[in-house]
């Protein structure tokens, strides 16, 4: 069976004139939350004038395809100058954990004599959907398994018990042919707070698939693991969206083209494809994702159609 994504085309893209400050540009990450019926509030990371990224969110009605609420306000900002997401916050996804749900995400730290940076942190999302800071350390921070930055985590619940994470990792700013090598390690928990790191989970190939960023997991009917993921080869390429697929979530066989989705002939979406978000709704598996300029196009929607 071969799988591929029909595209339905962009749903949203900001709109600089009578924007909040803190997002004039951008809607990158887009993380879907269900409100009710065919409603979703779609999560993203604006950025301000200075590329900071904050937190807004529209809703959009998926069945009709089209947005019917945008929110003025930013509902989290990035933090103070010495805070560990002081030059950005990039979202993951949403879980529960004892009840309480939440939004891992990317913090950013641009420093003036030093490399951008990242660590891992928590937002709590209350009963009305609003975003409060879990902490104001990092949720997670770079230690000996993950010695230099880190990305985009994407939380599971497993059928039995316990959590899985799978995350981004640089190993190194320059891999020797001029780009990162930033991979994707797992880490697993018991009560989805405090989490063991198992280290490199979705194998890399130096020239071919070496930068990933913002892997998006799904359990599929015959009971293995999908995962897609937006990657760089090193060779020049910007960002496309991968695949790969597990039986343990542990250890991963890396599929590129299996991804069954890639760059449009022309468009908001014909430069480049990343940061990609898989869910369900009513028998259908659903994609968000960005296209051109990190998400200065917005995020449009595929829909996943599978062939004999």
């Amino acid at each position: 069976m071969t799988q591929y994504w029909k595209k339905l085309g962009q749903i949203y893209v900001p709109e600089e004139c009578g924007r909040h400050p803190k997002l004039i540009s951008h809607a990158a990450n887009p993380l879907p939350v269900h409100l009710d019926g065919d409603v979703y509030r779609v999560f993203f990371s604006g950025r301000d004038e200075s590329n900071r990224s904050s937190v807004g969110a529209v809703d959009i009605d998926l069945n009709q395809r089209k947005i019917i609420n945008e929110h003025y306000l930013p509902f989290f900002e990035h933090g103070p100058a010495d805070s560990f997401f002081a030059d950005g916050v990039s979202i993951g996804n949403c879980y529960e954990a004892h009840g309480i749900r939440y939004i891992l995400f990317m913090g950013w730290q641009s420093p003036e004599n030093g490399h951008w940076r990242g660590d891992i942190g928590r937002l709590i999302v209350t009963p009305d959907l609003t975003l409060e800071l879990d902490t104001s350390e990092p949720f997670m921070g770079c230690d000996p398994i993950d010695p230099i930055s880190l990305s985009y985590p994407w939380v599971q619940v497993r059928p039995t018990s316990g959590f899985d994470m799978w995350y981004g990792s640089t190993l190194a700013w320059d891999a020797g042919n001029g780009e990162m090598l930033h991979v994707i390690q797992h880490a697993c928990s018991d009560d989805g707070h405090h989490w063991h790191r198992s280290g490199l989970s979705v194998p890399y190939e130096l020239g071919r698939a070496q930068a990933f960023s913002r892997p998006t997991v799904v359990q599929n009917q015959e009971g293995f693991l999908e995962m897609w993921f937006s990657y760089r080869s090193g060779s020049g390429e910007k960002y496309r969206i991968g695949y790969a697929k597990s039986h343990n979530g542990l250890n991963w066989a890396l599929e590129l083209d299996k991804a069954g989705i890639a760059v449009s002939d022309s468009g908001w979406d014909s430069e480049m494809i990343e940061y990609p978000i898989v869910f369900d709704h009513a028998g259908s598996r659903y994609m968000l994702y960005n296209g051109n300029g990190y998400g200065k196009t917005g995020f449009g929607l595929a829909v996943l159609e599978r062939n004999l």
